[in-house]
């Protein structure tokens, strides 16, 4: 009987899930990110606040903008005399892009792509191009609303091995 109602259950979330992933139908999302479970070589500290809203093109084809504000603690070294100063300073880098998602109805999990342009101004301007996979999970708490965590990595197109990062988000869908 337990496995029956868990079936039913299962079944009921997959029909609810598979009608918000029509075309035509809006998605809005917010997500934070960081606090910890995001890596870069060059950081110690991160958190991300990030907005998406897009509209299904097809059936279970997800485009969508992105606009973040990503906070981040990084070590900077400035010489003095013959002796190099290390210290730390909070950036801002703020971030606009493009992606798609795919999502699989049966289970709820999605397969994202987008490109990304983030710009950090210091002492200096720093620009910086992202290349950005992911994959997450739709949870449906009710017909509209979603819990949506995500593994993602951003891929630096300017510099590889110390500005790419690879992390952990927690986001909050609603489809309409």
């Amino acid at each position: 009987m337990k496995k029956f109602f868990m079936g039913l259950l299962l079944a009921l979330t997959t029909l609810t899930a598979n009608a918000q992933f029509e075309a035509g139908k809006t998605y809005i999302n917010a997500s934070f990110s960081g606090l910890g479970v995001s890596y870069s070589k060059l950081e110690k500290l991160r958190f991300d606040v990030d907005a998406n809203a897009g509209a299904f093109v097809a059936r279970d084809l997800l485009l969508y903008g992105r606009f973040g504000i990503d906070q981040k603690q990084v070590t900077l070294t400035k010489h003095v005399g013959n002796t190099n100063k290390e210290y730390d300073v909070f950036l801002n880098e703020i971030v606009v892009g493009a992606g798609l998602r795919y999502y699989i109805e049966q289970n709820g999990i999605y397969l994202g792509l987008g490109a990304e342009y983030g710009h950090t101004e210091r002492t200096k301007k720093y620009d910086n191009f992202y290349i950005t996979p992911e994959v997450g999970y739709a949870f449906f708490v009710n017909q509209y609303l979603t819990i949506e965590p995500a593994l993602y990595y951003h891929m630096s197109l300017n510099d590889f091995s110390d500005a790419s990062k690879v992390g952990l988000k927690l986001g909050l869908g609603f489809y309409f």
